[in-house]
């Protein structure tokens, strides 16, 4: 029981600062009935846990070791969350309801795959982070520990989910469009970023 509480904890204090895949929880859900929002987090809770058992068990020190590897993931990524940030700057919500908008079920996973995996840092991050704790614990430790870290991601991207779909009504076009140029200018600032690693580490 330690150990869960322990991946718990630090499952929640690794996922809930502001980043791609919450940027991307909380625009589905102020723009998508309150069941496909709960679809589009557990999507990205899918792809979460699977980044965070490849980085506890060491996959992706991979990125590490193969230079090639990290940067064709900073150049693919860089582009693609590129394009995440411009559409959410070119969105104009209206003073309908928002959650009338449905976004297709494939562009959907493609999206939460890519907010999760196409982020380098988070991958060799959650590597140090989790590898550093897998390589510190007993063996019979860390199921319940890494059985902690994915609870932690169930929690948080259900829990902010619920909370903004039951909200989202008090919001109206202009409130809405402000949340999408600021998320938007963050993707874009970070996809530069990212774009900005790749060419130092080709060039």
């Amino acid at each position: 029981m330690t150990f869960l509480i322990q991946g718990l904890t630090m499952g929640l204090a690794y996922v809930a600062p502001i980043g791609l895949q919450n940027l991307f929880v909380i625009n589905s859900a102020l723009g998508q009935p309150k069941r496909r929002a709960l679809l589009t987090a557990w999507i990205v809770i899918f792809f979460d846990i699977a980044l965070s058992l490849s980085c506890f068990f060491g996959i992706g020190a991979l990125m590490q070791r193969y230079h090639w590897l990290q940067a064709v993931i900073l150049l693919v990524g860089s582009l693609i969350v590129i394009y995440i940030g411009a559409n959410l700057l070119r969105t104009h919500p209206t003073t309908q309801a928002p959650q009338e908008v449905v976004t297709a079920l494939g562009k959907t996973i493609v999206t939460a795959f890519v907010v999760t995996w196409c982020n380098p840092q988070a991958i060799i991050d959650g590597t140090m982070l989790l590898g550093a704790f897998h390589v510190s614990m007993p063996a019979s430790s860390a199921a319940p520990f890494i059985t902690g870290v994915a609870l932690a991601s169930v929690i948080w991207f259900s829990g902010i989910t619920l909370l903004i779909s039951h909200f989202k009504n008090g919001f109206n076009a202009k409130i809405l469009r402000g949340i999408n140029l600021v998320c938007g200018l963050i993707i874009l600032l970070y996809g530069a970023k990212l774009f900005w690693t790749f060419t130092q580490l080709a060039f």
